[in-house]
């Protein structure tokens, strides 16, 4: 008896991520060459058979949605190279981290030129930031940070911060001076961190929401 076959919508929407990829790697083989722009993304998506209304579909952004994946494939790599944090001190974790997020984007030091680049002009200051928070979210996941307080956000700001400058000096500057950069800058996250285990800051909101409380429900004399 032969089987009815299982209908899905799997493959078209695994044939959208395999084009993705696909378009991306000839932007990377292009890049050093182009830049980092809509005529990169026009070659790109040309070298794996698209017409420009398939483009539109697929990057309707154009270079803003490739530099996108880029940087979400090296998010990935990154994660994925990682493995169990298990044994690690936290600075040993952040210091890992951030030199193997570091370390993947190297693969094509060219084409991450051009891309950074791109993503430096002032209208991509929301999408570079963006990305940038999301892999400071990733890596302290990683790192088994669960906080879900203010602590959450101040741990993603202050690494933000540092991978930004550390890729730049890694790209253009060489992996000793983004190294040195790195070590400092996890001492200043050490130092704050310390410095804030013995603070009470949701005190102030607790006094607030107390005083709050007595001016809606007053104590009966």
């Amino acid at each position: 008896m032969t089987e009815t076959p299982h209908l899905s919508n799997a493959p078209e929407a695994d044939w959208g991520d395999r084009m993705e990829q696909a378009v991306l790697d000839s932007a990377l083989e292009r890049a050093p060459r182009l830049g980092w722009n809509a005529r990169l993304v026009r070659e790109a998506c040309a070298a794996q058979g698209l017409s420009e209304g398939d483009q539109e579909l697929l990057l309707p952004n154009g270079p803003r949605d490739l530099a996108a994946l880029l940087w979400r494939r090296h998010d990935a790599e990154a994660l994925a190279e990682l493995g169990d944090p298990a044994g690690l001190k936290i600075r040993e974790r952040i210091a890992r981290a951030l030199e193997t997020r570091l370390e993947v984007a190297m693969a094509h030091p060219e084409a991450e030129k051009r891309a950074s680049g791109f993503m430096a002009l002032p209208t991509n200051t929301g999408l570079a930031l963006s990305l940038t928070w999301g892999t400071a979210d990733g890596l302290w996941r990683w790192a088994g940070d669960t906080a879900t307080d203010w602590n959450h956000y101040s741990k993603r700001t202050i690494l933000s911060g540092i991978l930004i400058p550390a890729m730049t000096l890694r790209l253009f500057n060489g992996k000793e001076a983004s190294d040195a950069f790195v070590a400092a800058r996890i001492e200043n996250v050490m130092a704050f961190e310390k410095w804030k285990a013995g603070k009470d800051f949701d005190a102030p909101v607790r006094k607030v929401t107390e005083m709050l409380s007595r001016l809606r429900y007053p104590q009966r004399a």
